[in-house]
């Protein structure tokens, strides 16, 4: 399986960008009903076998990742900005990292340019909670960060992949 911090490494195929479209329409697709689809909406024939054997391919080689994302009506969402403390940060900055990143509230982390930040977007059962990690980590790791600005993330709007995404997918890896 492919380390998720290594790029893929696909040759796309129009099969494949079909099978990438049609499951993020819908993930609980068997492999015959995308071999069905393929063959009604794209004009591709292969077999189901095919079908999986691609998806376990791409799954392997780290083309897609899956991830249970919970209904939004059940957690509150923020988005999580940490600004640094140079004068602590060398021997501090690994762990608070690897908190971040390994707690169960983390949805999404990442880094941003422009001033040096992470990121991360967090959920949480209630407001209450996310005061509380903040409280914790300040504690734990309050050395590093200088400041954690969260914003809330209210009324989420559109919380999906759509499939149009994968458009010019194989002509963008043929380059």
């Amino acid at each position: 399986m492919s380390d998720q911090n290594d790029s893929p490494n696909w040759d796309f195929k129009d099969r494949d960008i079909a099978i990438l479209r049609e499951l993020t329409r819908n993930p609980q697709l068997s492999s015959r009903e995308l071999t069905t689809i393929l063959a009604d909406e794209y004009g591709i024939e292969v077999s189901h076998v095919t079908v999986s054997e691609s998806i376990r391919e791409m799954r392997n080689e780290g083309v897609f990742r899956e991830a249970i994302i919970p209904n939004e009506e059940y957690y509150i969402f923020g988005l999580f900005e940490f600004k640094f403390n140079p004068s602590n940060f060398e021997e501090g900055w690994r762990d608070a990292m690897e908190h971040i990143r390994e707690d169960p509230h983390t949805l999404f982390y990442f880094l941003s340019d422009g001033e040096y930040q992470w990121k991360t977007v967090m959920m949480f059962p209630s407001r209450e909670d996310e005061s509380s990690w903040i409280h914790e980590f300040y504690k734990e790791h309050g050395d590093v960060v200088d400041n954690i600005r969260n914003s809330v993330i209210h009324n989420v709007l559109k919380f999906r992949t759509d499939p149009e995404i994968f458009e010019g997918l194989n002509e963008k890896t043929n380059e």
